[in-house]
């Protein structure tokens, strides 16, 4: 898989994708990240990415070309399966859809900041938006390295343990069961006695009850969310 992420700060993104999993997918050959400079693809001698609106209003806007010059820089190399846009009025990141990203071969991210991007690169070249929650941040750098470390720790290989990943929270919708280690006895609170058990049927319905458990009380929403696909189905 390759990833490509187009930003106006890429110093923002160089720490959080050279370390854990990440780090280590990369390292295997795994995964191609690269980070771009918008301001390598401006034509002025002050690398300027942003203007004022058409309209006027409070805030500036990146400027269409050299997001425009970016991508099609890219495009001209290879296909892309995506072309996303971090955006607050993006669809919610799911773990559906890392699942669904974690299976393409080649994704551009662009990083939106300021008060976005030129309408027209989301009309005719963006392909996807997403937003990773209903707030607002400085820029979309933060969300860029989200999406990525969401999509790199499903690819095969990405985890010592594959299996870790199937039993995240949301791969059911439903929330992970708590979880214990050593001592089995601290303070006197102790770790729930079936996990000690040995006995591997107890020890999954016990964690699939306490998942059910859990997600009724803390994300009813999910309940609701598994009904209807079921429903459909």
């Amino acid at each position: 898989m390759r990833i490509d992420i187009l930003t106006v700060l890429p110093e923002l993104l160089e720490s959080p994708l050279n370390h854990s999993i990440v780090k280590r997918a990369r390292e295997k050959g795994l995964v191609e990240i690269n980070i771009l400079n918008l301001r390598d693809f401006t034509k002025d001698k002050y690398k300027t990415v942003d203007d004022y609106a058409f309209g006027g209003g409070a805030g500036m806007v990146m400027m269409i070309e050299p997001v425009y010059k970016a991508i099609e820089k890219l495009r001209s190399e290879r296909d892309y399966d995506e072309i996303i846009y971090t955006s607050p009025d993006g669809e919610n990141l799911t773990q559906k859809m890392a699942n669904t990203l974690s299976l393409k071969n080649n994704i551009i991210i662009l990083a939106g900041h300021y008060k976005g991007v030129d309408q027209r690169i989301r009309d005719h070249l963006i392909t996807k938006e997403i937003s990773i929650g209903d707030y607002v941040l400085s820029g979309g750098e933060i969300p860029a390295v989200v999406i990525t470390d969401a999509i790199v720790r499903l690819i095969p290989g990405a985890m010592s343990d594959e299996q870790s990943a199937l039993s995240d929270s949301f791969q059911d919708d439903l929330l992970a069961p708590p979880v214990y280690t050593r001592p089995a006895d601290f303070m006197g609170w102790k770790v729930p006695g079936v996990l000690l058990s040995g006995h591997s049927a107890e020890i999954d319905k016990w964690r699939h009850e306490q998942s059910l458990d859990r997600t009724s009380k803390l994300r009813p929403d999910l309940n609701n969310k598994s009904s209807f696909e079921n429903d459909c189905k």
